[in-house]
């Protein structure tokens, strides 16, 4: 999938160091529950590790490198679960604001809306993180409630919001 000049596609394990790189910003870790200086055989090891459930990992490549990733993951085993899924998703420092998310975000939407009968996407994201909410309340999420002291970033515990989208016209029988 092409828009503009980002292509989408599925990860592959040989995307490990371009994500280790990208993870390892500070301004893109900083935002993530990731920690400082990930480690390329780490990545490597979970990207080799086949999903048994719908979940999907895309990555955003403008010429060639990847310039974003995001994913839609279980949350968990339990059945009366099945029909919500987590969403995780960042953009390298030097792309962000120029439509990488949102190409990773419609190609995300779609698969859960067209495909892999998502009811609830959820998410959660720093309070100050405010181009992330602004490019999810574009596409329908909406805030449900702040987890206060949620993590730990730079030595100080931060807030964060919950977010979720449910889907606006889920599926029935024809």
């Amino acid at each position: 999938m092409i828009q503009n000049d980002i292509q989408i596609r599925r990860v592959r394990p040989q995307d490990a160091a371009a994500i280790t790189q990208l993870v390892a910003e500070p301004e893109v870790f900083g935002n993530l529950l990731q920690m400082p200086f990930p480690s390329e055989a780490s990545w490597s090891h979970r990207l080799t590790q086949i999903p048994t459930d719908h979940s999907v990992q895309l990555i955003a490549e403008r010429q060639g490198q990847v310039v974003g990733s995001a994913g839609l993951h279980a949350n968990g085993s339990h059945v009366r679960r099945h029909h919500a899924m987590g969403l995780g998703i960042w953009v390298a420092a030097k792309a962000q604001g120029q439509g990488v998310g949102s190409a990773l975000m419609q190609a995300l939407i779609d698969y859960a809306d067209q495909w892999a009968h998502v009811l609830r996407i959820e998410l959660t994201v720093y309070t100050d993180n405010t181009r992330a909410i602004a490019l999810y309340e574009r596409f329908g999420f909406e805030y449900e409630g702040r987890h206060r002291a949620y993590a730990l970033r730079q030595g100080v515990y931060s807030d964060v919001l919950a977010m979720a989208r449910l889907h606006p016209n889920p599926p029935r029988w024809s």
